[in-house]
């Protein structure tokens, strides 16, 4: 099977050739370029973006941070020879560097990877390479922020691409959480009530800022992870009467709903309206306050696709990360993390028809490694994380042959200061087992 990059490449060839002929279709043809195009689109209009393939509500951050531009030679090496440069990097730095991979990432990138895995994962893996002088994250941001706060303070942590941010995470940053926290506390006050539970309790996503991370950490919360959410709101139930959840709406609403809270209790917080949206009995009557925030790859998921596998491949199971907005979660036959999807897919026994709802190179990847089931993504058009997508080969070659000439670039670092509560939070939630 292909890889998605090559499955891009051909689809926009063949859309030149063919126009509205082509076989096949992708959500952007500039993702068949080099990331390293929207480099110098961005550095020529002043201000960042996501990349092609982002959705056009996704408006980047003025602060969201910009790749300089890669030397020239990476960008006209061939696959082949990044490859060579590549391996003898890692051969010269041998235990001095290790290379994380996420599941969303492109194969291109993902076979030089040491581990592969979620993020928290991947954060976990760095920790069984102490010794590791340099941990390379091919994820994104707040992946690489997370490493830093859990690796030793010696370890350098490096992000191939600056520009690998995550649209989610930015939809809820520190000043609009704190706003947001004076006004709750303004109608909930702070005393605890006779049970000892505070009025509401912060829990972020993993997929956040560390400067949110530590907010949960300074006020109480946690951090939680697509896998054990559950478990996390269930903590925080018996310490608080409600929750603040961001940055994704949607895990937190399915998740909450599942424990059986009525989506009457679930009120949204839009940070762009005064009280998000809500007059202050809605907000007194909630259990889970949800914030405006969503995933635009798990967005695209929609229960018309789930009908379609379903006419198409009787018996299909259809499998989808509770990102994916409700109706959809309703629909499926189960919802779990991308480690849950792929134990789901890897304990069937028998040939079986799997329709995923998530990332299309982690659904990709799962039907070449088992190919006796039939594996397939919901949505056919082909639109990868287009964040994910800014690393290229090209970059992981540049940063680890300045490593191996002794220079460290592109280093995510995160402040002390910030490292402290973002730590305590992250603790809370490893204690915090499903």
């Amino acid at each position: 099977m292909s890889s998605v990059n090559t499955a891009i490449q051909l689809i926009t060839r063949e859309q030149a050739e063919n126009g509205a002929a082509a076989k096949g279709s992708t959500c952007s043809p500039a993702l068949a370029k080099g990331p390293w195009d929207y480099d110098v689109a961005e550095a020529l209009a002043g201000v960042p973006a996501y990349g092609p393939g982002a959705s056009s509500a996704d408006v980047a951050p003025a602060a969201t941070p910009r790749q300089g531009q890669l030397p020239e030679e990476y960008k006209l090496a061939s696959d082949a020879e990044l490859g060579e440069r590549i391996l003898a990097a890692k051969a010269a730095l041998g235990d001095r560097a290790v290379i994380l991979g996420h599941f969303y990432q492109r194969d291109e990138v993902i076979q030089y990877a040491d581990f592969v895995g979620d993020s928290f994962q991947l954060a976990n893996a760095a920790l069984t390479r102490p010794d590791a002088e340099a941990i390379v994250f091919c994820g994104v941001h707040f992946m690489a922020e997370t490493a830093d706060i859990l690796s030793a303070p010696e370890q350098a942590v490096i992000l191939p691409n600056l520009a690998a941010g995550c649209s989610m995470a930015d939809m809820a940053d520190a000043d609009s959480v704190a706003e947001c926290w004076e006004q709750l506390e303004e109608i909930f006050g702070t005393e605890p009530d006779a049970e000892g539970r505070v009025p509401v309790i912060p829990v972020t996503y993993m997929n956040s800022s560390a400067a949110l991370k530590a907010f949960c950490g300074e006020h109480g919360g946690i951090v939680c992870t697509s896998s054990n959410a559950k478990t996390v709101l269930e903590w925080a139930f018996q310490r608080a009467r409600r929750v603040l959840f961001f940055p994704d709406q949607h895990l937190g609403r399915n998740t909450a709903k599942a424990l059986g809270v009525p989506l009457e209790q679930m009120p949204m917080w839009n940070p762009r309206q005064d009280l998000g949206g809500n007059d202050e009995q809605a907000l007194l009557d909630s259990r889970v306050i949800l914030w405006h925030g969503f995933c635009s790859v798990h967005k695209r998921f929609n229960v018309a696709q789930i009908e379609k596998a379903r006419a198409e491949f009787p018996g299909v199971q259809v499998i989808v990360h509770p990102e994916c907005p409700m109706e959809v979660v309703d629909a499926a036959d189960s919802a779990g993390s991308t480690d849950f999807i792929k134990k789901a897919i890897a304990a069937a026994t028998e040939p079986t028809t799997f329709a995923i709802g998530t990332e299309i190179n982690m659904v990709n990847r799962l039907a070449a490694e088992y190919p006796q089931h039939t594996i397939f993504c919901l949505d056919p058009v082909i639109c990868p994380c287009s964040t994910m997508y800014r690393i290229h080969p090209g970059y992981l070659a540049w940063v680890l042959e300045e490593l191996v000439a002794g220079r460290i670039v592109n280093r995510i670092t995160v402040a002390d200061s910030v490292q402290d509560n973002a730590r305590t939070a992250l603790e809370r939630m490893l204690a915090a087992r499903p």
